[in-house]
């Protein structure tokens, strides 16, 4: 079995290097409670790139405008269609901030206009390892009133025959998951579960 490699998709408009120490966190909780063998490397792709269509699973974020090129917009598609899973998460967690509305619009102009839709809280995403009966967990990002001041309790996602191909979160798990992986030991709950159920889903689909 191929070692599970985290890729991050760098595309050229807006800031795509956020939460820098959240790829060996999550990578590190795979080891801990999975037998996926893992790179513990992250790995850095262009959008426009066809490098892209070498990676299980993509991760995609920022704070500022998301307007991809017409080659960025080809091969998302084709990866997402093709089988591809992208987890996209609003560092803003703000559904009026510049990433969000950007990034809403850029699904529906390659998707459609409908295409991403909330996914209820009991979708096989929340049972995929860990069990989340209620949905996705809250960040502390929200629950300190950053952002738009709401708790989001619903995700949504682009579903390409059945299973999702664009897992998207206004929450913030990205910068919810920036620190070092050591300093889990200090969390009464490990809050990078959710992340090892998302892989899982991703691999497993």
């Amino acid at each position: 079995m191929q070692a599970f490699f985290f890729t991050r998709i760098k595309y050229n408009s807006g800031n795509w290097d956020t939460d820098q120490r959240m790829p060996i966190n999550l990578l590190n909780s795979l080891v801990e409670y999975t037998t996926i063998p893992v790179d513990e490397k992250e790995k850095v792709v262009e959008l426009s790139s066809k490098e892209i269509f070498k990676s299980p699973f993509c991760y995609i974020s920022g704070h500022k405008l998301v307007e991809f090129s017409s080659a960025e917009r080809q091969n998302f598609k084709t990866y997402v269609e093709n089988g591809g899973f992208v987890f996209a998460d609003d560092c803003n967690h703000d559904i009026d901030g510049l990433f969000a509305k950007s990034f809403e619009a850029e699904m529906a102009k390659t998707f459609g206009e409908d295409a991403l839709q909330k996914i209820p809280n009991n979708h096989p995403i929340y049972s995929s390892f860990f069990e989340f009966e209620d949905g996705p967990p809250a960040t502390s990002f929200e629950l300190n009133g950053w952002g738009d001041d709401l708790i989001h309790d619903y995700l949504k996602a682009i579903v390409i025959n059945g299973r999702i191909g664009v897992l998207y979160s206004n929450k913030d798990y990205g910068c919810e998951w920036d620190y070092d992986f050591r300093n889990k030991r200090f969390l009464k709950v490990d809050n990078t579960k959710f992340g090892v159920n998302i892989v899982v889903y991703a691999l497993t689909q």
